[in-house]
């Protein structure tokens, strides 16, 4: 119905299958974080399709390797999905993500 009405805009990286697991929200920027499986998105809030920014983080081959062994998914369950999207300071945001099954963070400079 939202389409059918043109009140929404589709954001059009979603098209890849790439499992969103959590936002975090910067109104003050016009901007919103997006992580997903192996990416972690910027989008404007203005318009979501417009100078997208995104950085692809995939769990190292190794630990993918390990997880598939263990009898787990590789398409669902072997991927570093990004779970921790906070604030750390004006310029960074610390990030998680489960690194199939042996997690990892870091942060981000948001430049």
């Amino acid at each position: 119905d939202l389409l059918l009405s043109n009140s929404c805009i589709p954001f059009l990286g979603s098209a890849e299958g790439l499992d969103f697991r959590t936002l975090l929200l910067d109104e003050e920027r016009g901007r919103l974080l997006a992580g997903a499986k192996d990416h972690i998105f910027q989008l404007n809030l203005v318009d979501v399709n417009k100078n997208v920014k995104k950085i692809y983080w995939p769990a190292a081959k190794e630990k993918v390797e390990l997880c598939k062994l263990a009898g787990k998914d590789a398409h669902t369950e072997c991927a570093n999905f990004i779970r921790v999207l906070q604030p750390y300071n004006r310029t960074h945001v610390y990030v998680c993500g489960t690194g199939a099954f042996h997690p990892l963070c870091g942060y981000i400079e948001l430049g």
